[in-house]
């Protein structure tokens, strides 16, 4: 035995006590993240953060080289940018991912007032898609 497992073995007198030694109950799967809630509402959060920057940034060059942009275009797009800021703050409520989830949706329908929105919607669609899947996957 070499002297560093000599010194975790020092370091961790009993078996139960080292977290990697604990195997998973049958049939359930351990993620090996310390705190899997907290990582998926992280990734929650930082999905729709990133949607409102998005959205927020996406204005000006939608308006220069999309053409034509409404004010109900833009305060939709405001709307539902500051929708994403709140919700990224409240990934911890039950509810929350659900909520994500429409917005999604009014961002799809925010395409009939410009198609560059619809396009929007369907790339964050996706994104949040798959972090809904990465949720169901480490939480179970």
């Amino acid at each position: 035995m070499s002297a560093p497992d000599e010194h975790r073995r020092d370091r961790v007198a009993d078996p139960a006590a080292d977290p990697a030694a604990d195997p998973a109950a049958p049939g359930e799967r351990r993620s090996g993240l310390r705190n899997p809630d907290k990582a998926v509402r992280g990734l929650g959060a930082g999905t729709l953060a990133l949607e409102a920057l998005v959205l927020l940034l996406a204005i000006q060059p939608i308006r220069v080289v999309g053409g034509d942009l409404s004010g109900a275009a833009i305060a939709a797009i405001v709307a539902l940018a500051v929708v994403c800021v709140v919700l990224a703050g409240r990934m911890g409520r039950p509810w929350a991912w659900q909520a994500g989830t429409v917005v999604q949706g009014l961002l799809l329908l925010s395409g009939l007032l410009h198609w560059s929105l619809l396009a929007l919607g369907i790339i964050f669609g996706l994104v949040w898609a798959y972090a809904l899947h990465v949720r169901r996957v480490i939480l179970g």
